[in-house]
């Protein structure tokens, strides 16, 4: 009896394990109705069932391309390219008589977001605008995989409720927003797929290797990059939103194994207060129709929980706060074919089924709530412009005055999003700041982005709730280290309005110099100077950093001023001055030419206060162990931003490695649990003989663990009997509340200090994501950043985190030997949209080797 039992329960299991690999029709997944035969089906296309295989990049965009010939209904465009050269496009898909008359809806659609023209809008006859779009994580597939089958159904599909959809409505489906990282995945899953199906958890299908298919070329998670849209994905993706200004945005994602689905709303007290509550409203209405169609199909759902709609850098909340519908869905990911769960086998068919009903919900939503939805966006211009006639504050001035890169990049930013910025007319003075008219701007308030302007220049530091998804904070002038201002009623005045920004600013080209046949000198200030000076020692010429202010040929040069000798090197002073020409005009840096050396103040040119450099030779430890977002941060501003050539090596594959070919080793965020004592011997080995090592956030923690230099961790520890008796349920808030998921605090910079070059202001701005809290150094000179006290500047901390960080040291800088340790509580790199703290990282790199050896911890 026995075996004959565990015989039939291998049947039943073979019996089981048959059907997931067993194709499923394609009603199973769309509506039983008549399709056009003169339709290409997914599965005609590509030669097996969507379900069946995860389906490529290349795959899906040649399907989509071929839907766009096939079908009167649909138009493709391309809208940006990744970095991997993969276009990004969307279908614009509707009635042949509404593609006619195309123009003209966009026309009158986008008069509901001008108040001064909405009033003339007849809602009743204009079709409602439905952005819908898929993966934006790369390993989320099974959105990407319901978008071409969403696509087929309003290609092909025939009868009443289609027709109505498609004369109602413009669909603009997004199939793919991260096609770099949605086809990394798709090559690890069906490179290891099984014929014979294993739904086992720990089989490697279902566990993919560091990077992993969430993030893009660079392991961005580019559903944070709405809002600093710093990459070409997302460019492209807010250069369409405020194109078409849809009614409704939908954004499809996966979430943990073990889960069910989810859609919104998320948790009532995370959502930002700048959303309408109305917006809240129509959110939850819209659900109604999710609930009924995973109903129908009997799939489980939850809402109102775990998900938040705070930080507006995400797709589900950058919507919210320009007048439209963001709706975030989270589908349990079966990270391959069929995956063991806590509500049984979970099939990849079954997830990209319930993507396709909640498309498809949400299409019969929009068009049932298409007037609703249509006056909502009327209403919410109008009412921000009343609410900003009203609002004590009339507008921004913002402006710098040694770093024309770093603004024109904030203006680009302001500029993508559409909000209206005028050059300063003439100069202000606000709260003891002074706004030059030559390089300040002003964001007046009284204009229809009132509310996005806010966000972007606000800081909060009062929440409902202290548990956050993602950032509490994102100021964007403090992220840019900008000096800016909010101006009352008092201090506005709209004479002060000069000429309007026009378009997206292009980049600056820096001031050239005359010939010199003795020496060219660069300031540092420049966002873009380490890109210049990489340039020119790459190149083989010699360059050399003063370490004292000096003044030449009526000139004041800040500490930090590069100097080029033309005598000694390999070059003629015609390729030097030609040299020095393409540095400035590719990095917006001036550079200036000097006749002599010698100075009325300061060094004279010769002086050994102006240290020799070393062309930076940089590895970057990236892999298992290592958080892979900083990872790619640094790798990102190194390749994309400075042009500097990285190694990218696995932690792991370091005791394999030979160190001597680089002087700087950069440590992210990390575990470092692959590193043992004989890679420990090997970096301090390194270190000694003259390397720069930076390590960052929790890779200080390793460092220090292991005596790889001397630093010192507070102490964070809370003796029991100051916690008391806690409630059960409260277990979630309370270790939540302890974490730092994103704030901006104050930090105070030593200006002499070499990783202080390039700075003007010693109050400094800094991202603090994660609770490494250093100790100030002992020796006096080691601490070059420190947090101020009571440093918050915007955003969430408890008081207990609060009370660690004040006065905290931000970056300690140590040593061994010849070499240096620079410790970074931080990560100077922040999702690249940290413009004002990304001077640190770089001082570090190019002069982390001329610190002084008394000025180091021991």
């Amino acid at each position: 009896m026995k075996y004959r039992f565990t015989f039939m329960l291998m049947i039943a299991c073979f019996l089981s394990l048959n059907l997931y690999s067993q194709k499923k029709e394609l009603t199973y997944y769309l509506p039983d109705i008549n399709y056009d035969k003169k339709i290409t089906t997914p599965e005609q296309f590509l030669g097996y069932q969507i379900g069946e295989w995860h389906i490529s990049h290349d795959q899906q965009l040649a399907y989509l391309r071929m839907l766009a010939e096939q079908s009167p209904r649909i138009t493709l465009t391309e809208y940006a390219r990744s970095y991997e050269n993969r276009p990004l496009v969307y279908l614009t898909i509707t009635s042949e008589k509404n593609h006619r008359d195309m123009e003209l809806i966009k026309g009158e659609h986008k008069k509901l977001s001008d108040p001064s023209a909405s009033a003339e809008v007849d809602i009743s006859k204009q079709p409602i605008i439905v952005y819908q779009g898929y993966s934006v994580h790369g390993n989320e597939a099974s959105g990407g995989n319901a978008a071409p089958l969403v696509a087929y159904y309003l290609a092909a599909g025939k009868g009443r409720e289609v027709e109505n959809l498609l004369e109602g409505a413009v669909i603009l489906l997004d199939p793919c927003y991260n096609p770099d990282g949605f086809h990394r995945f798709s090559s690890w899953t069906n490179m290891h797929k099984n014929k014979a199906i294993t739904a086992d958890p720990s089989d490697r299908e279902y566990n993919e290797v560091w990077p992993g298919g969430r993030t893009n070329h660079y392991w961005f998670d580019l559903n944070r990059d709405w809002l600093p849209v710093q990459h070409p994905e997302s460019q492209g993706r807010i250069r369409v939103f405020q194109e078409w200004h849809p009614n409704i945005l939908t954004d499809h994602h996966e979430m943990s194994t073990n889960a069910t689905f989810f859609f919104q709303p998320g948790v009532a007290t995370r959502t930002h207060p700048l959303t309408p509550q109305e917006a809240m409203d129509l959110t939850a209405e819209i659900g109604n129709f999710h609930a009924s169609a995973l109903e129908s199909i009997g799939s489980l759902y939850f809402t109102n929980e775990r998900y938040d709609d705070y930080y507006y850098g995400k797709g589900s909340t950058y919507p919210d706060v320009n007048g439209s519908i963001g709706i975030l869905f989270e589908q349990a990911s079966s990270r391959g074919k069929a995956q063991e769960s806590e509500n049984g086998i979970l099939e990849f068919s079954f997830t990209v089924r319930n993507q396709v009903v909640t498309s498809l919900s949400t299409q019969k939503a929009a068009m049932t709530l298409k007037e609703k939805l249509l006056e909502y966006r009327r209403n919410f211009y109008s009412k921000s412009l009343e609410e900003a006639t009203s609002y004590t504050r009339k507008g921004f001035v913002f402006g710098e005055s040694h770093d024309a890169s770093r603004l024109n990049h904030f203006l680009e930013l302001l500029r993508r999003h559409e909000i209206n910025v005028h050059k300063l007319n003439s100069p202000l003075t606000v709260a003891g700041i002074e706004f030059k008219s030559n390089d300040s701007y002003i964001v007046p308030l009284e204009q229809p982005k009132f509310k996005l302007i806010r966000a972007i220049f606000e800081r909060n530091l009062s929440f409902q709730d202290s548990l956050f998804y993602d950032v509490s904070a994102w100021t964007l002038p403090l992220a840019f280290n900008l000096n800016y201002a909010p101006l009352d009623r008092r201090e506005y005045d709209p004479v002060l309005l000069g000429p309007p920004v026009e378009g997206i600013p292009q980049i600056i080209s820096g001031e050239t110099p005359d010939y010199s046949a003795y020496a060219y000198l660069f300031e540092w200030d420049s966002y873009y100077a380490p890109k210049a000076l990489f340039y020119i020692l790459k190149n083989g010429l010699r360059a050399k950093v003063a370490t004292k202010e000096l003044i030449a040929e009526g000139k004041r040069y800040a500490r930090g001023t590069i100097m080029i000798p033309v005598e000694g090197q390999n070059k003629s002073p015609d390729e030097i001055f030609q040299m020095m020409q393409l540095a400035a005009r590719a990095t917006g840096t001036t550079i200036y030419d000097i006749d002599g050396g010698l100075t009325p103040e300061g060094p004279d040119i010769g002086s050994s206060y102006l240290r020799p450099l070393k062309q930076p030779e940089i590895l970057i430890m990236a892999g298992e162990g290592v958080t892979g977002y900083d990872a790619g941060e640094n790798w990102f501003i190194l390749d994309q931003r400075y042009e500097i050539p990285v190694t990218l090596r696995e932690p792991i594959d370091i005791r394999r490695t030979d160190l001597s070919r680089y002087n700087v080793i950069i440590m992210p965020d990390g575990s470092y649990n692959t590193l043992e004592e004989n890679e420990v011997a090997q970096l301090k080995e390194w270190v000694q003989n003259g390397g720069t090592l930076i390590g960052m956030k929790r890779a200080v923690n390793w460092l220090n663990r292991n005596k790889i230099g001397t630093v010192n961790l507070k102490n964070q520890s809370i003796e029991e009997d100051q916690l008391g008796r806690r409630p059960y349920g409260q277990l979630e808030q309370d270790n939540g509340a302890q974490q730092i998921g994103g704030a901006i605090f104050q930090t105070l910079l030593d200006l002499s200090h070499p990783l202080g070059y390039g700075y003007r202001k010693s109050e400094l701005p800094v991202l603090r994501k994660g609770n490494t809290f250093l100790e100030v150094a002992k020796n006096p000179y080691a601490t070059p950043l420190v947090y101020s006290q009571n440093p918050l500047l915007s955003g969430y901390i408890s008081d207990k985190n609060a009370a660690l960080i004040e006065s905290s040291a931000s970056i300690v800088v140590s040593g061994e030997g010849q070499g240096r340790i620079i410790y970074m509580a931080d990560n100077p790199n922040f999702r690249a949209f940290f413009y004002g703290t990304s001077k640190l990282f770089a001082n570090a790199i190019f002069f982390g080797h001329i610190i002084d050896g008394q000025s180091i911890e021991r």
